[in-house]
């Protein structure tokens, strides 16, 4: 749905969040940081960013008028021509917002959307991430029309009228039911797969993007998935055995990544997908214990086992990149697994005995 720019030179983005209500502007920022990330990810760069403390969302243009007008000024000064919003605008927001800056205006959920859509490999996937980008753009139909008006430019291209919306949503709403049956058929499919490895026992590796979860199914499995130092490298589900010096019959799957404000649309198209998770006989959540938010990452993922009925399944925490911290700051009180904790480097294969004594214990 959305035209990439894997191909062309990188667009110059000006980063905008808001520390709404408790948040602190020190968390608000990291979320900036994050957001980066995803626009780097994107084939994006940030020239600049905005953020504002405020009580709650402004109801026209999510944030204040003044710094509405300061963007407008680094829009000119900085050459931008992509303002990103860390938190999802309403339609109406967003429709304002084109209008006042005259620029691509697009927020958090339609960011990660457009990196699923990059790196969306599989038939099912590439479905997957298109049900999720209709399903968001259905209700800002009218928004994105003042975008495209605006970028033609000219008199009589000011929007396509209310007539032609109606035809694009009736367009739209026709996609959306073609895309849930075909992906209807797809879930059969993986229902006939799952039934052949009823024998075996059902590890999944769940965490948020980035934290090392391809590079542990690799060591485990003794397979090649893509790995990179990047958000969502893995959308497509991987299911291995696992390596041959496990005296059990035990599968391993690699999962999606979670990130924190995951578009509610990926999850919900997704569904098949994650249901790997939920029939899962062991859960291994793993962490980057390098990083200093790593606590709060712990919970966005274990929001997201709730969110999809999962949370109730044994798991164990895996803190992965031990190899990365420094002092002893990030470590947690026991190394053997007692406490639900294993300590790893998948990268640097470090722990990978201890991790696999354990799985042994649990399916003994």
């Amino acid at each position: 749905m959305f035209e990439t720019s894997k191909e062309f030179e990188p667009e110059r983005a000006i980063l905008v969040g808001a520390a709404l209500g408790r948040i602190s502007k020190e968390d608000a920022d990291n979320s900036l940081d994050e957001l980066a990330r995803l626009t780097e990810t994107a084939n994006g760069i940030e020239v600049g960013r905005f953020l504002q403390a405020r009580a709650k969302p402004d109801g026209a243009f999510f944030i204040g008028k003044g710094i509405v007008e300061q963007i407008e000024a680094a829009i000119d000064e900085y050459e931008a021509n992509l303002v990103i919003f860390d938190q999802t605008l309403s339609p109406n927001q967003m429709r304002n917002l084109s209008e006042k800056l005259d620029i691509k205006v697009i927020d958090r959920p339609m960011l990660i959307l457009d990196i699923f859509a990059l790196h969306a490999r599989t038939a099912e996937s590439r479905l997957q991430v298109e049900l999720a980008q209709m399903e968001y753009l259905l209700p800002r139909l009218s928004g994105l029309w003042v975008h495209f008006s605006r970028q033609r430019g000219g008199i009589g291209a000011k929007g396509p009228g209310e007539t032609q919306l109606e035809v694009d949503r009736r367009q739209v709403g026709k996609k959306i039911a073609f895309l849930k049956t075909k992906l209807k058929k797809i879930t059969k499919q993986r229902q006939t797969q799952r039934k052949n490895r009823q024998k075996y026992s059902k590890i999944a590796l769940v965490g948020y993007t980035n934290a090392g979860k391809s590079t542990l199914f690799n060591r485990l499995a003794k397979a090649d998935v893509t790995k990179a130092d990047q958000l969502f490298t893995t959308l497509d589900s991987t299911t291995r055995m696992i390596s041959t010096d496990f005296p059990q019959n035990i599968v391993v799957t690699d999962t999606v990544g979670f990130i924190e404000k995951l578009p509610h649309q990926l999850v919900a198209s997704f569904k098949s997908t994650l249901e790997e998770v939920k029939l899962a006989d062991l859960v291994l959540l793993v962490v980057d214990c390098s990083d200093p938010y790593k606590e709060r990452k712990i919970e966005v993922v274990e929001a997201v086992l709730r969110d999809i009925g999962a949370a109730s399944i044994t798991r164990l925490l895996i803190y992965n990149k031990i190899d990365l911290v420094t002092g002893d700051e990030n470590s947690p009180a026991s190394t053997d697994g007692s406490n639900g904790i294993i300590q790893i480097s998948a990268l640097k294969n470090i722990g990978m005995n201890r991790l696999k004594t354990e799985i042994f214990a649990r399916f003994g």
